[in-house]
């Protein structure tokens, strides 16, 4: 069975090199990806380097637990470290913010749509590739919401970061 996956990536410690390897992960293994525009935000809930952060549409036969499951192995593969604060730099990180249609609030880390979805730095670029994919709680979608939202005036320049990824065909903006 295939599903469609929203992801958020970040990063604020070397992201440039963080990003296009995951960028590069994220097309070896998954046959639909596209990938939004990556854009520099001031890092919010502490003081650290600014971020670098992207959105990715993806096309997966994994269910949502085994994707969380190879997203959380690939951050570890680049130096994750969940010791510290949960507001903090990151070396990579990145969560699923959408599958499908499913809403989850229960036990465990994983909860969707992924609350972050308010802040620019997750819906701008998920609005980019993916407007008219919906949320689920509110029935919105993307691009209503960032149409919206009290962020649309937050600074956030464009970065150049080159995954020499493998060119495929990508999937419809509205997937």
């Amino acid at each position: 069975m295939s599903h469609t996956a929203c992801l958020s990536l970040g990063s604020n410690l070397d992201p440039e090199r963080h990003l296009a390897a995951a960028a590069r992960a994220l097309h070896e293994r998954f046959d639909d990806v596209v990938l939004s525009a990556f854009y520099r935000t001031r890092a919010i809930g502490f003081d650290g380097p600014d971020f670098v952060n992207a959105a990715a549409l993806i096309r997966t036969d994994l269910d949502v637990y085994a994707l969380d499951a190879w997203l959380h192995a690939l951050e570890d593969a680049h130096g994750r470290d969940r010791s510290g604060p949960r507001y903090g730099n990151r070396s990579l990180d990145i969560d699923i913010v959408l599958f499908d249609d499913l809403v989850v609030d229960g036990p465990g880390h994983l909860r969707l749509p992924r609350s972050e979805l308010r802040h620019a730095f997750v819906l701008r670029p998920l609005a980019e590739i993916a407007p008219d994919r919906v949320e689920p709680v509110s029935g919105r979608t993307l691009g209503a919401l960032w149409a919206e939202s009290p962020e649309r005036e937050v600074a956030m320049a464009v970065v150049a970061v080159t995954s020499h990824a493998p060119p495929r065909p990508g999937m419809t903006s509205g997937a």
